[in-house]
């Protein structure tokens, strides 16, 4: 009930900002499960520190998603690419890293990808589908904390999509490894504000 309301008030402060105006309420009513709540809103303009959004020790740097998380202690991109480097399909591991955010999905912010070393990424999708990122976070660094895990498309798969997509016999002949791809299954997200 208090993330109800805080989302509440958080939204009401959001839109005064992204429309650069003040929002002047003596009450906002909010129906619950449980009957009505008076949220007193004040006066929340843009000039106010009022958009602190996570309450971690990350000293205002970070809007936060999902599970509180710190951004201490966070492995940098390239550590994380040995980490996956090091991993087998099949296996996870528990790690907290920080990476430039290349891109996010468009309809909702259900997925990210985040920046590894050279060309490799990491596509970060969110537990139990519980929460979603901002649609314009593409370009701003995030911290991500939960499971690591690598995952290979067979020679055979490669191939099956590749006839499906529509390629050529020839570009499809030139299948001749499997792909790997590195996953995240996040519980918690910090992006930089």
């Amino acid at each position: 009930m208090k993330k109800s309301l805080f989302a509440v008030s958080l939204l009401l402060a959001l839109t005064a900002c992204k429309n650069n105006t003040n929002v002047e309420s003596e009450d906002t009513v909010v129906e619950t499960e449980n009957g009505a709540i008076n949220i007193n809103t004040d006066s929340i303009n843009e000039d106010e520190e009022a958009l602190h959004v996570d309450a971690t020790a990350n000293d205002g740097l970070y809007a936060s998603f999902g599970d509180e998380i710190d951004a201490s202690q966070a492995l940098s991109n390239k550590e994380m690419f040995e980490k996956y480097k090091s991993l087998k399909p099949g296996d996870t591991v528990n790690v907290k890293f920080r990476a430039h955010i290349n891109d996010v999905c468009q309809k909702k912010g259900c997925w990210m990808s985040l920046g590894l070393e050279g060309e490799n990424e990491s596509f970060v999708k969110f537990k139990d589908y519980a929460f979603f990122v901002p649609l314009n976070a593409a370009g701003q660094d995030a911290v991500v904390s939960g499971k690591a895990f690598v995952s290979e498309i067979s020679v055979e798969q490669l191939k099956h999509y590749a006839k499906d997509g529509g390629k050529s016999e020839a570009e499809i002949a030139e299948i001749t490894e499997p792909e790997v791809k590195y996953g995240f299954m996040a519980d918690g997200v910090l992006i930089t504000k």
